[in-house]
C-alpha cells in the first residue's frame, strides 16, 4: 500500500474513533478546529458547528483560484442486530481485508469521512501542489442537509467546489435529486389489556437495505411495508389490538428491520401458522433481493396493562398499507436515472404518540410537491398530524461547465479512459450550497463504496487510490 494512501487510512480512522451520529458533531467538530490549529491552520465554525479551514496556495499557486474541497462530518449509524456497539461512544473499527475496508458489524462512515481524510491529508503534505484551499466540513448531511442549508452567505469566498461524497471513482456527478421528509403523528388511544388475548412480538429482519437514493431502483424490502402487510394478514384472522411498533433507522436508509408487540386472541402460540403461506409469498416475492427475510413470532409472557384501540390500531395498519414507497417514476430526459421516489423510513412508539416517517426526492421539483401531497392526502385521510419539512433543492447539471471540462481531461490523463458523467437520485449538498453561493461551479466524485448506510458498507483500496492520484493531479492544474 503508498504510504499516501496509508496516511490517509491513519487519519480516516482517527475520524473513526470520535462518535459522530448525525445532529451529535460537536465532538468531531472540536477536533477537527483542533487540529487546524495544531497544523498552524486558520480555521472557523459557524453556530451549527459547521467548520472552515483556509489552507494557503503552495508557491506559484497563488495567482490561482480557490478551491472549496468539501464533505460532511456525520454518518448513518446502522449495524446488525447482534451487534453491542453504542454509536454514542463506541469507536467505529477500521478492518482491512484484501482491497476493501469494512467495519465490524457497523457501517464504516466512509461516507463520509473519507472526504475529511483526503483533504486533511492534502493540506498538510507539502509535496502536493495545489491553489488556496477552503475545507469546507459540513454537520448533519444525513439527516436533511442541515449544515449545508445553515450556510451563511458570505461563510465561503471559493467558486470551484469539489464535493467528495459520490461512491464509485469511475463517476463524475454533476446532478442530483432534491427531497424532502413527511411526518405523519397518531396520538395514541389506549384501553385495558383484552381478557382472552396473549401478548406476542412479531419480528421483520434480516433485510439488505441500503442507501434510499442509490439504492431505491434495485426492488429491495422494506420491513416497514412488510410488518404493515403482515398485521394486516393477522387482522384478517381476528381482532388485534397494537401495542407498539418501530422500524427504521433513519430517513435515508431503506429499512431492514421493523417489530410489533401485539395481543391476539386466544393463547394460539404460532399465529403466523395462520399465514403460512402468505409468508412464503413474501419470501418469494424477494428471493432475488433479500435471500435472508425472516418474518418472526415470539410469545411474551409479561402482559402488557394496556393496548391500543381497535379504531388506532386498524388506522396504523391501513396507513402503512396505504403509503407509497418505492420509484414513483422514471426519468424522461436522463435513460436509467429514477427521477422522483419514496422511502417509508421509520415508524416509532413513544408515550404520547405513534410516528411514521417518509423521506421524498426528486429531481423535478413540481413532482416533489406532487409525492409529497400524497403522501400527506394518506396522513390527512388517517386522521394523523401531518408535517412536512423545507427540504433541499435539486442540483440541476451544467454540461458546458469549465470545471467538467477540466475534470474529463485530467481523469483521462491519468487513468486513460473516459470518466461516466452521471446525475443521481440520492441527494448531496451541492444542491443547496450551489443555491446559496451564485456563480459556484461544482463536481461530486469519490472512491467506489458499496453499500453505504448498512453494515455491509466496504470501501475500495484501490478504488481510493484511483481517486486519490486524480485528486492531486487535478488540483495541479486546475
Amino acid at each position: 500500500m503508498h504510504k499516501e494512501i496509508r496516511d490517509i487510512l491513519d487519519i480516516f480512522t482517527e475520524i473513526n474513533i470520535i462518535p459522530r451520529q448525525s445532529k451529535h458533531e460537536k465532538q468531531i467538530s472540536d477536533r477537527l478546529m483542533a487540529w487546524a490549529e495544531m497544523n498552524g491552520l486558520s480555521a472557523e465554525r459557524d453556530k451549527l458547528l459547521n467548520v472552515l479551514i483556509h489552507v494557503p496556495p503552495t508557491p506559484g499557486y497563488e495567482a490561482k483560484p480557490t478551491v472549496v474541497l468539501q464533505g460532511h462530518m456525520d454518518m448513518v449509524c446502522e449495524k446488525t442486530p447482534d451487534s453491542p456497539h453504542d454509536f454514542s461512544k463506541d469507536p467505529v473499527k477500521v478492518l482491512i481485508d484484501g482491497e476493501w475496508v469494512h467495519a465490524d458489524k457497523t457501517t464504516l462512515g466512509a461516507d463520509n469521512a473519507i472526504a475529511l481524510a483526503m483533504a486533511m491529508k492534502i493540506a498538510v503534505d507539502t509535496a502536493i501542489e495545489h491553489p488556496e484551499l477552503e475545507l469546507l466540513f459540513t454537520v448533519d448531511e444525513e439527516t436533511g442537509l442541515t449544515g449545508a442549508n445553515g450556510l451563511s452567505s458570505d461563510f465561503i469566498k471559493g467558486k470551484i467546489l469539489l464535493n467528495i461524497d459520490s461512491e464509485d471513482d469511475k463517476k463524475f456527478t454533476i446532478g442530483c435529486a432534491g427531497g424532502r421528509d413527511t411526518t405523519l403523528s397518531f396520538p395514541v388511544e389506549y384501553r385495558p389489556f383484552p381478557e382472552s388475548y396473549s401478548l406476542f412480538k412479531i419480528s421483520v429482519s434480516g433485510l439488505t437495505g441500503g442507501h434510499s437514493g442509490s439504492d431505491i431502483h434495485k426492488g429491495r424490502a422494506n420491513a416497514n411495508k412488510i410488518l404493515g402487510r403482515v398485521l394486516d394478514r393477522l387482522e384478517k384472522k381476528g381482532h388485534i389490538y397494537l401495542v407498539s411498533l418501530s422500524g427504521g433507522s433513519a430517513h435515508n436508509a431503506i429499512p431492514r428491520d421493523a417489530e410489533a408487540f401485539l395481543a391476539l386472541p386466544g393463547m394460539n402460540s404460532a399465529p403466523l401458522s395462520q399465514i403460512e403461506s402468505f409468508i412464503r409469498d413474501l419470501r418469494h416475492e424477494y428471493e432475488a433481493t433479500d435471500a435472508n427475510l425472516s418474518v418472526l413470532c415470539e410469545k411474551i409472557s409479561k402482559t402488557a396493562d394496556q393496548v391500543l384501540t381497535r379504531n388506532l390500531t386498524k388506522k396504523i395498519i391501513h396507513t402503512l398499507l396505504a403509503l407509497p414507497h418505492g420509484v414513483a417514476a422514471m426519468s424522461s430526459d436522463i435513460p436509467g436515472l429514477v427521477e422522483t421516489s419514496n422511502n417509508l423510513a421509520t415508524i416509532k412508539t413513544d408515550s404520547n404518540k405513534i410516528t411514521i416517517l417518509t423521506s421524498q426526492r426528486s429531481s423535478v421539483m413540481s413532482r416533489l410537491d406532487a409525492i409529497t401531497r400524497r403522501i400527506e392526502s394518506v396522513g390527512f385521510l388517517s386522521g394523523s398530524e401531518v408535517r412536512t419539512g423545507n427540504g433541499y433543492p435539486s442540483w440541476q447539471p451544467d454540461m458546458n461547465s469549465k470545471l467538467l471540462k477540466k475534470c474529463k481531461e485530467v481523469y483521462r490523463k491519468v487513468h486513460g479512459e473516459e470518466p461516466v458523467i452521471e446525475v443521481i437520485h440520492a441527494g448531496l449538498e451541492c444542491g443547496v450550497i450551489g443555491a446559496k453561493y451564485d456563480g459556484m461551479e461544482m463536481i461530486s466524485f469519490g472512491p467506489l463504496i458499496l453499500d453505504a448506510h448498512s453494515p455491509d458498507e466496504r470501501m475500495s483500496l484501490p478504488s481510493l487510490e484511483k481517486v486519490w492520484r486524480f485528486t492531486k493531479r487535478l488540483l495541479k492544474e486546475i
